[in-house]
This record gives C-alpha cells, sequence and structure tokens, in this order.
C-alpha cells in the first residue's frame, strides 16, 4: 500500500533528509587513496548522531554498517571494513540514511578516489544526470514508468546497462515502502504519481552488462556479472503540486 504524506509529514521528512545529505556530502570528502571503508562508516555514524539521528542502516535486517560503501565492480550494500581500503583510480559508492523524529532520509553518490579513467569519469556524470532525469519525471499526473524511461533512456543512449534486479522505492517512516520504482519503464506506464507520494530515485548503471551476481558469502554485496564498474545515485523525493522536492538536501 502506497502512503501518501501530508504537507507537514513532508516538511518532517526534510530534518531526516538534511542530516543524510550532510552525511553523504562530508563523508565523501573524506574519499581518498589510503582511508579504509570503514573509517568513513564511523564518521558518518559520528555526523548522524551528532546531529540527533540514528543510521538507517545500522542493524537494518542485520546490517553491519552504517553507511553502504560499495568499490568498482559492487554495485549495491557492500560492507564496511577496516579491510578495504580504497586506491588510486577505485571508485566508491557511498548510501548514508539517517533517522529522525520516526522518518528516514536516504540519499547516495558515487566517488572518484584520485584520478579516474576516462570511462569510468563519464559512468558517473551520466548515471547521475539520469537520477535527475527521473527527479525531474516525477511530477503529479505522470506515471511510474515515465521516471524509469527517463533513467533508461539516457543511460543505454550512452551504451551502459541499466540494472534490473535492484530499485529505488517509497520510502517514509519505514526504509522501503511502496512503491518499487525500477530505472527503466515505458512512458506513461504503471500507477499515475500523486501528490505526497516520497520516493528514492536510485539509478544504478553499470559500464557494461546490466546483469548482476551475488550476495555470496556476505549475504549482502551485490556485484557485476561481468566484472565492470557500476555507478550509484539516490536523492529522496517529494511529489508535490509545484513539482518534485528534494528533501535530501542541506
Amino acid at each position: 500500500m502506497i502512503k501518501l504524506k501530508t504537507a507537514d509529514e513532508i516538511e518532517a521528512m526534510r530534518e531526516a533528509g538534511r542530516v543524510s545529505a550532510k552525511a553523504l556530502r562530508k563523508t565523501g570528502e573524506l574519499v581518498r587513496p589510503g582511508i579504509s571503508t570503514l573509517d568513513l562508516d564511523r564518521f558518518a555514524e559520528n555526523l548522524i548522531r551528532m546531529e540527533g539521528g540514528v543510521p538507517a542502516f545500522l542493524g537494518y535486517g542485520g546490517f553491519r554498517g552504517s553507511i553502504c560503501s560499495s568499490l568498482n565492480d559492487q554495485v549495491v550494500h557492500g560492507i564496511p571494513s577496516k579491510e578495504v581500503v580504497l586506491q588510486e583510480g577505485d571508485i566508491i559508492s557511498i548510501d548514508t540514511g539517517a533517522i529522525i523524529g520516526g522518518w528516514v532520509g536516504d540519499n547516495a553518490a558515487t566517488f572518484a578516489v584520485g584520478e579516474i579513467d576516462p570511462a569510468t569519469a563519464r559512468l558517473l556524470e551520466v548515471t547521475e544526470r539520469c537520477m535527475w532525469d527521473g527527479v525531474e519525471a516525477a511530477r503529479m499526473g505522470n506515471r511510474l514508468g515515465d521516471i524509469g524511461f527517463a533513467v533508461q533512456s539516457r543511460a543505454e543512449r550512452a551504451g551502459f546497462g541499466v540494472v534490473r534486479e535492484y530499485v529505488g522505492h517509497g520510502i517514509g517512516h519505514d526504509m522501503h515502502e511502496d512503491p518499487n520504482v525500477p530505472n527503466f519503464g515505458r512512458k506513461g506506464q504503471g500507477i499515475r504519481l500523486k501528490k505526497g507520494m516520497v520516493l528514492a530515485i536510485e539509478p544504478m548503471i553499470n559500464l557494461g552488462s546490466p546483469q548482476t551476481r551475488g550476495p555470496f558469502d556476505d549475504q549482502w554485496t551485490v556485484y557485476t556479472a561481468d566484472g565492470t564498474p557500476s555507478a550509484h545515485f539516490e536523492r529522496t523525493v517529494a511529489i508535490t503540486e509545484d513539482g518534485p522536492l528534494v528533501l535530501t538536501a542541506e
């Protein structure tokens, strides 16, 4: 069941969004060769708690981190570890979430570690633009398929693969609410977008094949099937009469 939010509830969600966005930005600023993903995780957790929030991911379904830290060919749900140390030329997707007042904010971005190769840099650029295309399509009267179509069109024009197995989602008091928000679709198809819907729009785009593999032993981390890099960007967005409102903003 889709849970529509009132204007007051959307306003309340902005604080969780603000803290999530700050955690993402500040943690991303620490990305450099030599730092471990556990260092990033601890920094993000401390920041979220200092801002009056609770890390949304920590303990969620048994997840062991406050952030998801997914490197290179890891699509999503990478677990922070002191053994995983960033190297020059890596890319890392950092996904942060905060709970404040019972509401959840959720966002992600993929960062370059030092200098990266041009093809991977293009992947990051296109994936972020795909996300904003999806946000722009999140308007009253549009259909869910319009969001997916917007994301898919740009990604595939660039020659990249759009992940099918993992999608965006509704969000509110719970991290994952109805509806699922695929990053592929057809214009004019799917449920109609209504005022008060709040969605996490999050393209996951691969440099090569759209297929994924895993999770394996850690029960969380998902990889590209062909070993090529993957990028991930996400924002929490409310559908309002005035257009899409990004809630994960400082």
